[in-house]
């Protein structure tokens, strides 16, 4: 998701602010211009960063430009679930589907996974965007993610009630897990000695003691072969249910 490079760019000073109406620095602006700057932006800087102003910026025109494509700040944070999700579509489409519904929930879980490590200041908004968007509100490409799993727990076998149940254990799960894999754990990262490093002596040791020995294990990133043996367990248990869900 990079900006278009300009096939012959021009040797003088920037030009002053576009009016509204414009093309941009590299041409004629697009929704997907605009996300893919927000994107890049917000990989570069955190989302403190990003507003409808410094992504024009970006793009060489006025904030104004941007609202045919996005209706203010909130709508921009909407894109950038969006772009996520269409990237993922994307690391999909480039290689094929799994044979079985269980190996493919695996793949487009293995797939999340990566996209989120790739945009590690975007994933936030995979939850509070959730949270503040009614579902049919959200993107389509956010949708077509939702109607996707629930396509491939079909195939499982899970209808009803029991397809609900597993669509939210196992989206949950996805999700928990990316956010738990990018958490920041690390108080110190200039101290070479762990504990310090940890901030374990921030932590009452009478008060926490399994928390403090498990926070060396908790640093450490889980990686995909977590999320796969968590979503194993996750999918056994499901299936192992009694249809009445009792």
């Amino acid at each position: 998701m990079t900006s278009e490079e300009d096939p012959a760019p021009e040797r003088r000073s920037p030009a002053p602010a576009r009016r509204a109406g414009d093309h941009g620095r590299y041409g004629r602006l697009s929704r997907e211009r605009v996300l893919a700057t927000a994107l890049e932006l917000v990989d570069r800087e955190g989302l403190s960063a990003l507003s409808m102003r410094r992504t024009g910026a970006e793009l060489g025109v006025e904030a104004m430009a941007l609202y045919r494509y996005a209706a203010g700040k909130e709508a921009l944070l909407d894109g950038l679930v969006e772009a996520l999700y269409t990237e993922l579509e994307e690391r999909l489409a480039a290689s094929p589907e799994a044979p079985d519904w269980r190996a493919e929930l695996h793949r487009i879980a293995a797939r999340t996974h990566r996209v989120a490590l790739a945009h590690p200041h975007v994933v936030p908004l995979l939850a509070t965007r959730m949270l503040a968007v009614p579902l049919a509100r959200r993107p389509l490409p956010v949708l077509r993610d939702h109607e996707r799993i629930l396509a491939l727990l079909d195939r499982a076998g899970l209808d009803g009630d029991a397809a609900v149940t597993a669509f939210r254990a196992v989206t949950g799960w996805v999700l928990g897990y990316v956010l738990g894999d990018l958490r920041a754990m690390v108080d110190n990262p200039e101290e070479p000695d762990p504990a310090f490093r940890l901030g374990l002596h921030r932590m009452p040791a009478r008060e926490l003691p399994r928390l403090r020995a498990a926070a060396p294990a908790l640093a450490r990133p889980g990686g995909p072969e977590g999320l796969a043996a968590g979503l194993d367990a996750l999918l056994d248990a499901l299936l192992a249910r009694p249809a009445d869900g009792s």
